[in-house]
């Protein structure tokens, strides 16, 4: 298979990784349970259920990772920063009790299969000056917790910044791909990361022990960390709503509904036969930021036509069965997204009986402006790469073509 693969690592990555053996950086559970408690004086990681797939993922990691030096690094960083935050949240909740009764209302999540528009979609409603999106920066560090009077202008969005844009150091092209930055709103997968209930660590590492654990895992756990960090986040900084994204809910949208029953949940609908060869290069250049050893055969079946289509038709069959009523829905197809951006984002207000002042349409017409397509340089992929018959996979998603108005873009 052949897909959009990153050109040659810059020298300075080359030559650190050539210098340094990733077998120097200790990926050990108890080892960094110890060290995040020694370095916070916290001993309460809160929900201990977060400790069975947390030991998961780091056996997997050690079993079966393929690392390269800064690869080791940045998974170990990661892992400190989410056992430090989870420590962190215990303490604030016995600390400040006022915390745990935060009401989280109404919170309108934006899912749909990957590269179909979730992104622009979050951050277009996230333009809205009364909406209230996770940026990259508090949720890396969200202790102490923000405060409205110095949101834009924090010292931890530099920091956030820097740490994150790291990535596009490591593979240039990585911005054709997805824009990283410490003040752009983040997904859902990342609040959870904490939580070792997420996707999020499958994003970034092959690690199929803890692939497997996380296919029958309960989820709800996730969530409830989620909803947790949320409570943290709008104790000092609220806003109208919450406006949140990830495209890996199409996958639990029961456990989402568990813990925000009266969510709104925006679906995005894009022709799956573009989404396919997306994916698999989005996860390939994610993968290579930690390894120069990415297997694109095993990432082409980790995202399939058959995997997509599961998604659909659980995400209608739940639908249709009345435990997610349509109130709470609303379909926004990635072309009308594209011709008229505004015009489209205008009938998620209409449905969900929201305000939709001229204020937030400029400042959404400002965000689109500001944010041309393509100004890192053009993400590319075709269908062909996949090695997938065309006229079958067409007629595996011809129902949902139907159902949700979907136009053939392949």
């Amino acid at each position: 298979m052949s897909i959009w693969q990153p050109g040659p690592r810059p020298a300075w990555v080359t030559a650190l990784n050539e210098t340094c053996d990733p077998d120097w950086v200790r990926l050990d559970a108890d080892a960094l349970l110890a060290e995040a408690r020694a370095s916070t004086g916290l001993d309460d990681f809160g929900d201990p259920r977060f400790e069975e797939p947390f030991r998961i993922f780091v056996e997997s990691l050690n079993d079966e990772r393929s690392l390269h030096a800064i690869g080791a690094l940045l998974i170990r960083g990661d892992l400190m920063n989410a056992l430090t935050i989870r420590l962190q949240l215990a303490e604030e909740r016995k600390r400040h009790p006022e915390v745990t009764e935060e009401r989280v209302e109404r919170p309108l999540f934006i899912t749909g299969l990957p590269r179909t528009g979730t992104s622009i979609t979050h951050e277009l409603l996230a333009a809205d000056p009364r909406h209230r999106a996770p940026l990259h920066w508090e949720i890396r560090y969200p202790f102490p917790a923000p405060e409205a009077a110095t949101y834009r202008t924090d010292d931890r969005i530099t920091q956030a910044d820097r740490q994150i844009r790291l990535w596009c150091e490591i593979v240039p092209e990585y911005d054709q791909v997805h824009e990283l930055g410490g003040d752009i709103p983040v997904e859902d997968i990342q609040i959870m990361g904490a939580s070792f209930v997420s996707d999020e660590w499958m994003g970034r590492h092959v690690v199929p022990a803890y692939s497997a654990w996380y296919a029958t895992g309960d989820r709800v756990p996730g969530f409830e960390f989620h909803k947790q960090m949320l409570q943290h986040l709008q104790w000092k900084c609220p806003g109208e709503r919450w406006v949140l994204k990830s495209p890996s809910h199409m996958g639990q949208l029961e456990a989402l509904l568990a813990v925000y029953p009266d969510a709104q949940i925006v679906f995005t609908h894009r022709d799956p036969l573009c989404v396919l060869p997306s994916v698999v290069s989005t996860l390939y250049s994610t993968a290579f930021v930690r390894s120069d050893e990415v297997d694109v055969d095993a990432m082409k079946g980790w995202f399939t036509g058959e995997t997509c289509a599961a998604l659909l038709g659980g995400m209608t069959a739940l639908r249709r069965s009345g435990r997610l009523p349509e109130s709470q829905c609303y379909d926004l197809r990635y072309a009308d997204l594209m011709k008229d951006p505004v015009a489209a984002l205008g009938g998620i207000y209409e449905h969900f009986g929201l305000d939709y002042p001229d204020s937030a349409r400029q400042a959404q017409r400002d965000y689109v402006d500001n944010k041309p397509k393509g100004r890192h340089g053009a993400h590319k992929y075709d269908f062909a790469d996949t090695g997938l018959d065309l006229d079958e996979e067409r007629a595996r998603f011809a129902k949902y073509y139907e159902t949700y108005g979907v136009e053939n873009e392949a």
